[in-house]
């Protein structure tokens, strides 16, 4: 493992100093499955919390917070650390917090390995000896990519259950029958869970997922999924087997979540952007479920959902305050959901005018991100690929970045200073007189503002009331 010189140097600080330091959990872990571990977490036995704290200090201030945890914080050339001491945890009372901790320096590796939540954040790793701690078997269920809980403990803490959803979605995991008998019996623990650590849980899948089905079906077998009805309620919505041959509305999303992540403006993206974009393609076809009827389509009759796309506006927003997303988030999935099927309306060959228009009734989204929701959707039905679907969003994308409304709605050109430059009065016309005008802008009437004010004084002609009684639009 490749680990910080600095860091190398305080746990040789501290085997000097008679104690035991392991790296332990995710560090550990992504390192097993040849990714570059970010987080490295020290776990030290053999020594008390003082002399863990005489052993840190030369190497720099030391965060004495965590004391009744057996927690020390060390920042080291600008990164920080936590330096804990093995630990015995006694459930107390209700929730994720009711829990009793105390640190035990003498534990044995496999009793502290035990209260850790799955076998494969249970492994530990000695730098100095080069030497993994397993007591668990939770390598080899890395390599047989199986989610097992460490011990009985896990029953204890309802956020385990959660956790394994987004785990399940990073590292495209199966949970082993045993382990979803346990998430099953402790499911009615889940209104234990304060919503802030709900939400971290969701955020993770949202912005770190390698396959976010997989946490789909980490819910639906523990019958987790129940907990968050909009998502619940897509199970066993049919769909027509000739336009979706994948499966029902759930099943459809699910692939859809996949074949997300494998698109540049996720995989590339910065975290706020793949977080909206998994909301939006996890929401995307909320509607479903109280829209789905069967009709008569093409000579034969099928299930439609007729204005599925308006009716899940309503449950994106209950859903994502459900789970504690921040309030700005609603703002920038609602319009992707809304109008997720805009390129299956009207003409076949997009217009400018339309480009503009629909940038203009998604933002704060932006098209290009519209345009990777309906791509997931569309790539969502395997094995079904639509050339002229294809090819619609292509030529969308390529109007949207020759009008340079990729990442950006159009802006009104045409403001209020122009209108008093050409002698207008201010005053309650003026706002009818500018949402005129945009709206000119977005057919293509003008694009910079000398046109815009060319537009203006044709617009004053038309409207003489407007200018003041000495002074004529020229």
């Amino acid at each position: 493992m490749k680990i910080p010189p600095p860091l190398i140097a305080a746990l040789q600080a501290l085997r000097s100093a008679g104690g035991r330091p392991h790296l332990t959990g995710g560090c550990v872990r992504d390192w097993l499955l040849g990714l570059a571990p970010k987080d490295f977490d020290v776990e030290v036995f053999g020594m008390d919390y003082e002399t863990l704290g005489r052993a840190l200090a030369p190497f720099g201030p030391t965060d004495l917070v965590g004391r009744s945890f057996g927690v020390i914080k060390l920042r080291l050339e600008g990164s920080a650390y936590d330096f804990s001491l093995p630990r015995r945890e006694s459930k107390t009372g209700a929730g994720h917090r009711g829990f009793a901790i105390a640190p035990d320096p003498h534990l044995t590796e496999a009793a502290a390995a035990a209260r850790r939540d799955f076998t494969i954040n249970a492994i530990a790793y000695d730098p100095l000896e080069d030497r993994l701690i397993d007591p668990h078997g939770g390598s080899a269920d890395l390599k047989k990519k199986l989610l097992r809980h460490t011990s009985g403990a896990f029953a204890e803490d309802p956020l385990r259950v959660l956790r394994g959803m987004q785990l399940a979605a990073r590292f495209d995991l199966t949970m082993v029958p045993e382990t979803v008998a346990l998430c099953r019996a402790i499911r009615d623990s889940f209104k234990e869970l304060p919503i802030e650590r709900v939400w971290a849980e969701w955020d993770k899948w949202a912005t770190l997922s390698a396959k976010p089905s997989a946490a789909l079906a980490v819910l639906k077998e523990t019958k987790w999924l129940i907990l968050f009805n909009e998502i619940s309620a897509l199970d066993e919505v049919p769909q027509d087997p000739e336009w979706h041959p994948e499966g029902d509305v759930l099943v459809h999303t699910g692939h859809c979540l996949d074949a997300l992540v494998a698109q540049p403006a996720w995989r590339d993206g910065p975290a706020p952007t793949r977080r909206l974009l998994s909301f939006a393609v996890l929401a995307h076809d909320f509607g479903k479920a109280t829209t789905t009827q069967q009709a008569e389509r093409r000579g034969k009759l099928r299930w439609l959902s007729p204005g599925h796309e308006a009716a899940g506006g309503p449950l994106t927003e209950t859903f994502l305050q459900r789970i504690g997303a921040p309030l700005d988030l609603v703002n920038y999935v609602r319009p992707l959901v809304v109008h997720h099927l805009a390129h299956h309306h009207g003409q076949t060959e997009f217009q400018a005018t339309t480009v503009r228009r629909l940038a203009r009734k998604i933002a704060p989204a932006t098209l290009a991100e519209l345009i990777a929701v309906m791509m997931a959707d569309h790539l969502g039905r395997p094995p079904l690929v639509a050339v002229d679907t294809i090819r619609r969003l292509e030529q969308m994308r390529a109007l949207a970045h020759q009008l340079a409304l990729e990442h950006s709605a159009p802006r009104p050109i045409v403001l209020g200073r122009h209108l008093i430059a050409l002698g207008a009065r201010p005053g309650p016309l003026f706002t009818p007189a500018l949402a005129a005008a945009f709206e000119s802008q977005l057919d293509g009437a003008f694009s910079d503002a000398a046109g815009g004010v060319e537009w203006l004084r044709n617009y004053l002609r038309a409207h003489p009331h407007m200018v003041k009684s000495t002074e004529t639009p020229s």
